[in-house]
């Protein structure tokens, strides 16, 4: 396996039931509204990536889609990526559950995220 593998997927949408219903009509995918967090996700099986999530458009005024990189060291990757020309949209927060995370631009402006699970001896 590659070092610091894509490990997630979102896609932020105006609509999306209609985006949901797109992906199940073209690609047959299994996408079910998930009541505890609020958005539709998406497991693959057997599994190329963890999974992905589709919701409707709250602080962005623009649909994306955001990729999300897996890291060992979230704040050393952030800086990283400032040192190469990018830009930190959300500097690492933890977002509960052992998870921590950050969004970034690269140079030309395209959103990422990495993604850090922290370890249980943290």
């Amino acid at each position: 396996m590659s070092a610091n593998p894509i490990v997630w997927w979102e896609l932020a949408t105006h609509d999306a039931e209609k985006t949901v219903k797109f992906f199940r009509e073209v690609f047959d995918w299994q996408i079910d509204f998930d009541e505890k967090v609020g958005f539709f996700k998406m497991r693959h099986n057997p599994p190329t990536i963890s999974g992905g999530g589709i919701f409707t458009l709250r602080r962005a005024k623009l649909p994306f889609v955001a990729l999300y990189i897996s890291v060992d060291d979230i704040h050393g990757m952030a800086k990283k990526v400032q040192e190469h020309g990018g830009f930190l949209v959300d500097p690492p927060f933890d977002i509960g559950g052992g998870e921590w995370i950050c969004l970034f631009n690269e140079p030309s402006g395209v959103t990422f995220a990495m993604i850090q699970e922290t370890k249980s001896d943290q």
